[in-house]
């Protein structure tokens, strides 16, 4: 926990909060703060800057706040990801969001199990759990948006072009010539099959939006591997 995320309903006052739980347990068994100590906080969506602990128990800490510092600029891009195996998720999820994409569509395609729509991993506070995760690790306060899709062809027919609007258009796909670019310039949508990669029928209905198939070299990757190595390419030192 790089940083601890507090919320509007931690405050007591104007600049004073209190911290119960697994934030509470983090402070006194990692930093093992005491009175006087400093530790980075952050408001969700909002400034981050540092808390002083006032007091600390075994039940609770209590911290003078000053938020004064920006997050982290937001990566401009949607990742449009064919939804992974519930294990992988999790782990996608959090590096994701610690590199900074904000917007995410989870969806359908040939090669995704009908049971990975079962996951307890998709209901929205398991999902904020993960987000959580990963911008307590980056130091970012900016929460992702994540919207599930269970059609294919009725999300690319009718909302994709829009949400890709005024974006390059990418698709990751093994079986094409041109290398995904390196340090591009604006903004991108990104999409990334399952394991297997998108059936060819998906992949050119993707193209028939724009979207160009990029590579990462003769190597096939697992999702959760080519994901961080594409955003690291796309975006590098962002």
């Amino acid at each position: 926990m790089n940083l601890i995320i507090l919320f509007p309903d931690d405050f007591t006052a104007a600049t004073r909060v209190t911290l119960t739980g697994r934030r509470h347990e983090h402070i006194c068994q990692v930093h093992r703060a005491g009175p006087g100590d400093h530790l980075k906080v952050g408001l969700l969506n909002g400034a981050i800057g540092r808390g002083e602990v006032l007091q600390i128990d075994d039940n609770q800490v209590r911290l003078e706040v000053t938020l004064q510092d920006a997050a982290p600029t937001p990566l401009p891009l949607t990742v449009i990801l064919a939804l992974p195996r519930p294990k992988m998720l999790k782990r996608i999820i959090q590096h994701v969001t610690t590199l900074g994409a904000k917007k995410i569509y989870l969806i359908n395609a040939y090669r995704v199990e009908k049971s990975y729509w079962q996951s307890p991993w998709l209901e929205p506070e398991k999902l904020r759990e993960l987000c959580l995760l990963g911008l307590e690790q980056a130091v970012d306060t900016r929460m992702p948006t994540i919207e599930l899709r269970k059609r294919f062809k009725p999300f690319v027919e009718d909302e994709l072009a829009e949400i890709a609007a005024d974006s390059r258009r990418l698709v990751a796909h093994p079986v094409t010539d041109s290398p995904c670019p390196v340090d591009i310039d604006g903004p991108a949508t990104l999409a990334v099959g399952p394991e297997g990669g998108f059936i060819p029928y998906e992949v050119e209905k993707l193209q028939d939006l724009g979207f160009e198939g990029v590579h990462l070299g003769p190597r096939i990757l697992r999702v959760e591997t080519a994901l961080p190595v594409l955003l690291g390419r796309l975006f590098p030192g962002r």
